[in-house]
C-alpha cells in the first residue's frame, strides 16, 4: 500500500508480482489473493489522512480498464468515494441483487451489484465480474471495476460497479469531501 504520489487521501495497492491488470488471467486464479480484500483492510490509512474516521459508505476502490490507466502493473486507488456517487447508489441501495443490473450515476452507464458482508474475503471482485456479467469474461481488459463500502437494510456489504467507459477512478475523490461535517 503506497500513498499516491498526487497527494491527498489517496492509496494505492500494488501487487509486489508482476500482474499487468484487470486483464491478466492471474486475477482469476483461486491462488492469487483477493487484492481488494487487502485494500479494504488498509483504509484505516486512508481515515488518518482525512483527519476522521470514514464510514465505510463513503470509501470506494478502483481499478481501471486498460484503456483508461497509466501503467500496465495491476493498482488499486482507495479514495473517497465522490459525493454523487455515494447519492446515486443510496438511491439504488434497495434495487441491487447478486444479478448485474443497469445504474445510472449522472454521467454514468454503468452495471452494478451486491455483495453482503463485513469484508471481500469470501467474495473477490475481479472473480465476480469474469464469472456473472455476461460478456466480461471474455473482454476483462475493457472493464474498469470501482468497488464501494455500502450499509443496506440487510447489512453491511458492497456495490460492485463495472463499465466499459471512463475509469472508474474518476468516481472516487482524495479531497473526501463527502466524508466532511
Amino acid at each position: 500500500m503506497l500513498a499516491d504520489r498526487k497527494g491527498g487521501a489517496h492509496f494505492l495497492l500494488i501487487p509486489t508480482r508482476a500482474i499487468s491488470g484487470i486483464e491478466s488471467p492471474d486475477l482469476l486464479d483461486p491462488m492469487t489473493p483477493n487484492y481488494f480484500e487487502a485494500a479494504w483492510s488498509a483504509r484505516e490509512e486512508l481515515a488518518g489522512v482525512a483527519g476522521r474516521r470514514l464510514p465505510r459508505d463513503a470509501v470506494g476502490m478502483a481499478v481501471n480498464s486498460r484503456h483508461a490507466r497509466s501503467q500496465d502493473q495491476l493498482h488499486i486507488h482507495l479514495e473517497c468515494l465522490q459525493p454523487m456517487t455515494v447519492a446515486s447508489l443510496r438511491a439504488s441501495a434497495d434495487r441491487l441483487t447478486d444479478d448485474w443490473i443497469p445504474i445510472e450515476i449522472p454521467g454514468w452507464h454503468l452495471f452494478a451489484t451486491r455483495v453482503m458482508g463485513e469484508n471481500l474475503a469470501p467474495a473477490d471482485p475481479f472473480k465476480l465480474l469474469a464469472g456473472r456479467l455476461v460478456g466480461a469474461k471474455a473482454a476483462l481488459g475493457d472493464y474498469s471495476l470501482l468497488v464501494a463500502g455500502m450499509t443496506f437494510q440487510a447489512g453491511p456489504g458492497f456495490v460492485l460497479l463495472a463499465g466499459t467507459g471512463p475509469g472508474t477512478e474518476l468516481l472516487l475523490d482524495s479531497s473526501c469531501a463527502v466524508a466532511k461535517p
